[in-house]
């Protein structure tokens, strides 16, 4: 299936890649040139001049940008050279609002949509196993599901257009909590003048084991916060959280209200490309004298 991928951050080109080495990659195009032609000179592949080009060379278009403004305005420029059957999957994090609005847009032009957000970090994307939570017609998945496994691990039909997105935001939630639980608990473990290596590892081997601690522990522990999921994104993601929340039943998020406050204090003190265990910076400084 001749597939194209129109945003090569830094999920978007771990996933061209893995579509490049199974031989579904057609087309790609980038907003910022560079990334695209960075794209091209490994592939041997040509960088697309527009959204529209890389749909009239395609039949599945997955789209990886960073806000609902992007998706909207990629789609619309896409929209004449949409082919008739041919299917979207965006694997950004946006509303659940935003996702039906793009799906009644390509429906004018004959066109399917799956909204797809993803999870698994930097990693994930680059080992092709991110999961997957998608909403729309599952018998669309279905046809597009053997491209799909070469970029996810596991791909879970949700439901409905915007299912998926509101499975992303339980997971983004939950994401803000378990940063919150591991960059305060190892703060509070330094500050007890622990060796913190073994810590991670004892903690990582029980009840408390999870995906941060293993992947994050250790290089917040060593003030190292290279970009994976990027703290300006969490915090627009918890904003989404927040508002579906009060659309929905009015519900006001503790954590994500606590974590939000955290990442504005982070962004406004320069922190906001880093990634989300930048957090610690906040924990640790709560323990010095």
């Amino acid at each position: 299936m001749k597939t194209g991928v129109i945003g090569l951050g830094a999920m978007g080109i771990g996933m061209a890649m893995n579509l490049y080495k199974t031989n579904h990659l057609q087309s790609f195009w980038n907003r910022s040139p560079d990334r695209a032609q960075n794209l091209a000179d490994q592939t041997g592949l040509v960088a697309a001049g527009s959204p529209a080009e890389v749909a009239e060379q395609c039949e599945l278009i997955i789209i990886c940008v960073s806000r609902d403004t992007d998706l909207l305005e990629v789609v619309n420029a896409m929209l004449s050279g949409v082919r008739k059957n041919s299917v979207v999957i965006d694997t950004s994090t946006v509303s659940s609002d935003t996702a039906k609005q793009v799906a009644a847009l390509l429906k004018t032009v004959g066109a399917d949509f799956l909204d797809s957000p993803v999870s698994g970090g930097v990693e994930g994307a680059k080992n092709g196993t991110m999961a997957m939570m998608i909403g729309g017609d599952e018998a669309v998945l279905e046809s597009v599901r053997p491209v799909l496994e070469t970029i996810g691990g596991n791909i879970v039909y949700m439901g409905p257009t915007g299912s998926g997105q509101a499975t992303k935001a339980v997971n983004q939630i939950m994401a803000a909590g378990i940063n919150q639980a591991v960059t305060e608990a190892l703060a509070f473990g330094q500050s007890m003048n622990l060796n913190m290596d073994k810590v991670v590892d004892v903690v990582g081997s029980g009840a408390a084991a999870n995906w941060f601690l293993d992947h994050r522990g250790k290089t917040m522990l060593q003030n190292k916060f290279d970009t994976g999921f990027k703290v300006a994104l969490h915090h627009k993601d918890l904003m989404i959280c927040r508002d579906m929340a009060e659309k929905n039943s009015g519900t006001i998020l503790p954590t994500v209200e606590m974590t939000l406050s955290n990442y504005q204090k982070l962004m406004d003190d320069g922190h906001g490309e880093e990634d989300i265990s930048a957090l610690f910076r906040i924990k640790k400084g709560m323990h010095e004298k």
